[in-house]
């Protein structure tokens, strides 16, 4: 056990010194999640564990709510939701903006569709996501990335790209994956 330990404190350092890009890897743990967040513009509790009994969960970081591409990805994740409820898998957006914007960001660029929530600055170093602009760091700011995590808490795919675009689609596609084997 303490050697196991040993080597988790020293894998979590290793990670420490790895550039912000990295981002977690497919295979390792989540971390464990509780965050305040909305849907449908009514403030939630999300738990992350608690959400991974019922089946796969893609949790996606952006940087800013009510921004262009932050409002394109959302649309586009509300538009396939039903793709990704018959995979058995349930979206869950985050950044680090706060409760009454996300409100707002529910309602109208996620069509309620699906539950935004609030990465604090602990969320942001825990997933790895701490948005580098420009050589410039932002602790309180998140970079485009989506994980798609196994209900067994796995993580098995990490899309890391500022563009938008290709996020729903890989996402998808790995849950559809997930669900087929």
């Amino acid at each position: 056990m303490t050697k196991r330990l040993l080597l988790a404190a020293s894998a979590a350092a290793l990670l420490a010194a790895v550039p912000a890009t990295a981002a977690l890897q497919p295979g390792a743990s989540v971390p464990s999640l509780i965050a305040q967040g909305a849907l449908n513009g009514r403030t939630i509790n999300f738990n992350l564990q608690q959400e991974l009994r019922k089946g796969p969960v893609v949790l996606y970081f952006f940087p800013k709510a009510n921004t262009p591409g932050c409002n394109l990805e959302a649309k586009a994740f509300a538009e396939k939701i039903g793709d990704f409820r018959r995979a058995g898998a349930q979206v869950v957006g985050m950044s680090g903006d706060t409760l009454e914007d996300l409100n707002e960001f529910s309602k109208k660029e996620c069509a309620g569709k699906f539950p935004v929530a609030r990465a604090t600055a602990a969320t942001i170093q825990a997933f790895d996501v701490t948005l580098n602009f420009n050589g410039q760091r932002n602790d309180n700011m998140t970079n485009r990335t989506s994980y798609v995590i196994a209900q067994s808490g796995e993580i098995v795919l990490v899309h890391s790209d500022l563009d938008w675009s290709q996020h729903v689609s890989s996402t998808l596609a790995a849950v559809q994956a997930l669900h087929h084997h």
